[in-house]
């Protein structure tokens, strides 16, 4: 009997990458985010400087590179068998029904970082822009550019901008580039992409190293205050800050924030390859463009330029206030108060820009490929479906800023869900599918044979890491984040609904791909 067709067109001809450096930029473009040139110099200058890179490449060679070698293996195997997203690799490495359901995490995880990233990422495009006109200008001193910020970001109404309408003018423009570059696919949007901005990204980096070791000393009443004694504050080692597990922990989310793993993005990218592309030697390229953007170039730049023109002191209170003081308040005084200032910040903004727009496009691939798997669309329709959803939840990010809602997204989504997801992939791949089953798959048309050491690290002490980080937090935070000690008053309302929220979008995607397995038969997702 002739087995009736699936009205799902899965027998079309799946999207694969066009060249093996097309994929490693995109991989390398998805791990080079924001996070790169803002996050890690203050997490480097916040915990014990030159001693946290004892923990951070401790992380990297126990937590990165291992899940770095499962997520793309993961992804080659379950795009051998149709599958385009973590849910479906997932059902084809366990055949328990459930399996598809844990591997949702790398769908939603992924998702709801999307839906703030982009906003964040809106802004570079704007100060770019008011770099290159010169409107940040204007704003003279520390405390004008906050106000700058804040005002721009519509959390206060007497400032420069009397609403958000130009903040959410970008935020469209923004959206609209990256709905764009979705269209054209994995071959003419994200890799043409990639193969652009990030030779451009290291371009621009690089042209701002040279710029801010140029500076020297700007103060000529503080001599000692000049970019040489500002990379020694942020790798001089204190090294008694190695007994608090607060700065491994602190090490081990910068490496799986910095790398991309444990979200899902790059399980969906390596499901595009072919079945007999190296995953081995690509992961590790990947993994080190990353190392090169992040450490050389991103702690070149900051925290050295702050260092030079408000010395020590001003610095570790800089430092203390985070990513954001640093990459919209301090960089642009910095700048503005060198020649050719406004061409050198619209340069920094443009930098950070070309990096969102990488990472970000690697968030929405794992949604618009389960759209697509799931219920049978053509990309363009998956990316319009996509958009439209994702420009309805991401407005709480833009409207309710000033209640915390981004910081409640980042936390379970860019956190707890990332962690999650990081534990059950290295689980699945190391005891479930089989430890050495996994390894030939790691070493299936490799061109490097790894040391056998790495068995022994992927199935025992990365997910006895990951045990430790979410088991500390659950100790630590656990009890004071669910139940929203010491929050505004005021902002347990918008809390709570976002909360509300990401449940009811898990929810729905469990259902709708428990339905359409159940009705319309396609490939699983």
């Amino acid at each position: 009997m002739t087995q009736k067709p699936s009205r799902v067109a899965h027998h079309r001809e799946p999207e694969r990458w066009g060249s093996k450096i097309g994929i490693i930029l995109a991989v390398a473009g998805s791990a080079i985010g924001l996070g790169n040139f803002l996050r890690f110099p203050v997490q480097a200058a916040q915990n014990g400087g030159g001693a946290f890179m004892i923990p951070y490449f401790v992380a990297l060679l126990l937590l990165g590179i291992p899940l770095a070698l499962v997520e793309w293996t993961i992804g080659r195997f379950g795009g051998a068998h149709g599958h385009n997203t973590a849910a479906g690799a997932f059902g084809s490495m366990w055949r328990w029904r459930g399996a598809k359901y844990l591997g949702l995490l790398g769908v939603f995880g992924p998702w709801v970082i999307f839906l703030y990233y982009i906003y964040v990422e809106s802004w570079t495009l704007a100060y770019g822009y008011f770099s290159i006109t010169g409107l940040l200008n204007d704003a003279h001193d520390q405390a004008g550019l906050v106000a700058f910020l804040r005002s721009f970001q519509g959390l206060l109404p007497s400032g420069v901008f009397r609403d958000i309408g130009a903040a959410y003018f970008f935020f469209l423009v923004t959206f609209g580039v990256n709905l764009l570059v979705l269209a054209g696919g994995i071959r003419r949007g994200i890799e043409l992409v990639s193969k652009i901005f990030l030779p451009l990204l290291f371009l621009f980096a690089v042209i701002l190293v040279i710029r801010v070791f140029w500076l020297g000393a700007p103060h000529e009443m503080h001599p000692e205050w000049n970019v040489i004694e500002g990379l020694g504050y942020l790798w001089n080692p204190n090294f008694s800050v190695l007994g608090n597990s607060r700065v491994w922990l602190a090490a081990a989310g910068q490496i799986l924030f910095t790398l991309s793993v444990g979200i899902g993005a790059i399980v969906t990218y390596a499901s595009y390859l072919k079945r007999d592309e190296d995953v081995t030697l690509s992961s590790l390229t990947a993994v080190g463009m990353n190392e090169f953007a992040e450490v050389i170039l991103g702690g070149c730049l900051i925290i050295p330029a702050a260092f030079a023109f408000f010395g020590p002191h001003q610095m570790t209170e800089i430092a203390k206030g985070g990513a954001f003081n640093l990459g919209f308040v301090t960089m642009p005084l910095v700048f503005g108060s060198l020649p050719l200032g406004n061409l050198f910040g619209c340069l920094w903004f443009l930098l950070l820009f070309l990096a969102g727009i990488t990472s970000s496009i690697s968030l929405a691939q794992p949604v618009i490929a389960f759209f697509q798997n799931v219920f049978g669309f053509k990309r363009n329709k998956a990316v319009g479906i996509f958009g439209i959803l994702s420009f309805l939840l991401a407005q709480p990010a833009i409207w309710w800023l000033g209640y915390g809602v981004v910081d409640e997204m980042d936390f379970w989504a860019g956190t707890v869900c990332l962690v999650i997801f990081a534990l059950l992939e290295v689980i699945l791949f190391g005891w479930v599918f089989g430890m050495e089953h996994g390894w030939r798959q790691i070493h299936h048309a490799a061109q490097i044979k790894l040391h056998s050491v790495f068995k022994t690290v992927i199935r025992y002490v990365t997910p006895a890491y990951l045990l430790f980080v979410l088991g500390f937090w659950l100790y630590d935070n656990a009890k004071t984040t669910i139940l929203m000690a010491g929050l505004d008053p005021a902002n347990r309302p918008y809390v709570m609904g976002t909360r509300w929220m990401l449940i009811g979008l898990f929810l729905i995607l469990a259902l709708s791909m428990r339905w359409a397995l159940k009705h319309r038969k396609p490939h699983e997702a």
